[in-house]
């Protein structure tokens, strides 16, 4: 990955579970009920770069994003999102590696951070 995806995917990282945390919501009210069109813009956004991250490791290898003409449910939505969610921690446990600093306190502490092409970085994970 490249400092410019590690940006994009914490930025998809939180929009994907806010998301899938409002629609959830929906959901849990009325599985049945389609999400809105404005919503549904911002969600394939947020699928678009996703897909752009996962590459040949998205969910599902025929669904890109929804269907503007065909409105999907909230519990489509829900369904996919975490999906999604899973497939992105996929991706992180990939690009990222644990190494020994040292502490405020003097001890060594294993802190995470970002491969960014193909060595540790400074970015926090």
């Amino acid at each position: 990955m490249t400092k410019e995806d590690v940006i994009l995917f914490q930025k998809i990282e939180l929009q994907i579970d806010g998301l899938y945390k409002e629609i959830g919501l929906l959901s849990k009210k009325n599985p049945n009920d389609v999400v809105n069109t404005f919503k549904l813009k911002f969600i394939n956004q947020s699928l678009k770069d996703a897909n752009y991250l996962l590459g040949s490791i998205k969910p599902y290898a025929d669904f890109d994003v929804f269907d503007i003409d065909e409105i999907p449910t909230t519990s489509d939505v829900v369904l996919m999102l975490e999906q999604y969610i899973t497939a992105l921690k996929s991706l992180k446990t990939k690009n990222t590696k644990y190494k020994d600093v040292e502490s405020d306190w003097g001890t060594s502490i294993a802190q995470g951070f970002w491969v960014v092409d193909g060595k540790i970085s400074n970015i926090n994970i």
